[in-house]
């Protein structure tokens, strides 16, 4: 029902004019979607309060309220006609009374770890796209028609509204930012097994999925089934207080991405999540300290960006390139023995730039990088790179690192995505180091100390032909150019 429900929004979305993209119905679909949320949650707050005697102190105004204005009711329940807002009247109340209401809690908000906080975040980063309020109003019943109100009906909606950010994803060619394929994500936890109290961080956040699958996997189990059960154990009130406040944190830079992760850890159960609206390159980091650290950092950092000079100068590794900057602040912010596992373009593992040489002995040196994932080609759909994943652990150099080529046997693709099966391999001989046609172990004093390559290089196959991928080639002439310009303008800032 939910999933004919979100398909017909859609519909109403396409005729609009100020909708013309996925990325637009997703937006337009999270506002929504979190005012429903938001009375359906206070509605269950009140009625909680009520049991025991007591009046609940609601959030929102009553007449900003979901049941008041989207969809009002007669008194026996059915939709009330001839009061709703429709039209020009609806469309002036949204844009002129209820967006700057919503956009007030930010001022009004005790702190930014409340739920009033990101209500007025979310509303000052997005805005009304709807013109007509006759479509706005088939939305706003439609969406009407969800329901919050049990654990079941919001697992279900969770899962509607990953598929909505795997489609925008897929939409365009920066997929990989919106989107990390979910059993992806779910084979790097189960790497790293996070444990219930310990801290856990994205600083590029885009869709909070890897918060997500991390809270799904803490609060469910590794196979994602239960209700509030790890091990065959109940959960204890502590432990879901735990997960709500002091287990998840992330950062986001773009609006977009920040308001639909935020909807996400909400609908995944995380009712005020510490999603913070920043460029987490911009902290210097030499300011970082043990108390900013993290246990668990689970990430897929955005390649390919160039950042500016004054941002370079908070790295000791100097690097337009935004990934290497991330993995740099990652390796800062982890704990000692903390355990990260990074997404990143595989030309990392062989760029000859300075930047590339001196991050690659920084990582070996620094911390364990004990497992490579290489990732086949359509891993990410819609981003077109090759990438790898790096498990590391903080505190103690590496000595040895354990390979695995991943081979679904099947070319990758939107119609045919990598799925769960294709990692089990993967997981299981991860656990114990475990050679095999697609695993090797490789030595750190058989690593040339002056290169520091890295690069995936599976001795148990013959390489198809010795040429050199065109896109590390590419990479390397970009990053020589940048770097000689550095050098260019240094010598005309001494001339």
């Amino acid at each position: 029902m939910f999933e004919q429900t979100f398909r017909n929004i859609d519909d109403v979305l396409w005729k609009e004019a100020g909708c013309a993209t996925e990325l637009d119905y997703t937006e337009q679909t999270s506002w929504m979607l979190f005012l429903k949320y938001l009375d359906d949650l206070e509605y269950e707050r009140a009625q909680e309060a009520e049991l025991v005697g007591r009046s609940y102190p609601f959030i929102i105004d009553e007449a900003y309220r979901w049941s008041a204005w989207a969809a009002p009711k007669t008194a026996d329940g059915q939709f009330d006609h001839d009061t709703a807002l429709t039209g020009a009247d609806l469309i002036s109340f949204v844009n002129d009374e209820l967006f700057p209401y919503m956009q007030g809690f930010r001022d009004r908000a005790t702190g930014p770890d409340t739920i009033e906080y990101k209500i007025g975040e979310i509303f000052s980063e997005i805005r009304n796209k709807f013109s007509s309020g006759y479509s706005l109003r088939d939305a706003l019943e439609l969406i009407d028609g969800l329901s919050f109100r049990s654990q079941k009906e919001k697992h279900e909606l969770s899962h509607l509204y990953e598929a909505k950010i795997r489609n925008m994803g897929n939409a365009g060619r920066n997929g990989g930012e919106y989107y990390t394929p979910r059993p992806l994500i779910r084979a790097m936890i189960q790497v790293v097994k996070p444990r219930m109290g310990e801290r856990i961080y994205d600083a590029a956040a885009g869709s909070a999925g890897f918060l997500c699958e991390a809270h799904d996997y803490l609060r469910y189990g590794p196979d994602g089934q239960g209700d509030d059960l790890r091990d065959g154990n109940p959960l204890s009130t502590r432990d879901l207080e735990i997960l709500q406040t002091r287990t998840f944190y992330a950062k986001e830079k773009k609006s977009l991405p920040y308001v639909i992760g935020i909807m996400n850890m909400i609908l995944h159960g995380i009712e005020a999540p510490n999603v913070v609206h920043t460029n987490s390159l911009t902290e210097n980091l030499s300011d970082i300290q043990e108390k900013d650290r993290f246990d668990v950092i689970l990430a897929n950092p955005p390649f390919g960006g160039k950042e500016r000079k004054e941002v370079q100068q908070n790295f000791p590794i100097k690097t337009g390139e935004t990934a290497f900057l991330f993995l740099q602040h990652f390796i800062k912010s982890l704990k000692a023995g903390g355990r990260a596992a990074i997404v990143i373009k595989n030309t990392f593992l062989s760029n000859s730039d300075n930047a590339s040489r001196a991050l690659r002995k920084e990582l070996l040196q620094s911390c364990n990088l004990h497992t490579v994932l290489d990732c086949p080609g359509g891993t990410f759909l819609g981003a077109g790179v090759k990438t790898v994943v790096l498990f590391f652990e903080k505190g103690a150099p590496t000595r040895r690192i354990w390979y695995y080529q991943l081979d679904p046997g099947r070319s990758l693709g939107k119609t045919n995505p990598l799925n769960d099966n294709d990692l089990k391999d993967f997981v299981a001989r991860q656990a114990g180091f475990e050679d095999s046609d697609n695993a090797w172990t490789v030595d750190v004093k058989d690593i040339d100390p002056d290169s520091v390559d890295l690069s995936v290089k599976n001795p148990n196959k013959a390489e198809a032909a010795p040429l050199r991928d065109p896109e590390v080639i590419i990479n390397e002439i970009e990053t020589l150019d940048r770097e000689s310009e550095e050098i260019l303008e240094g010598i005309r800032g001494m001339l």
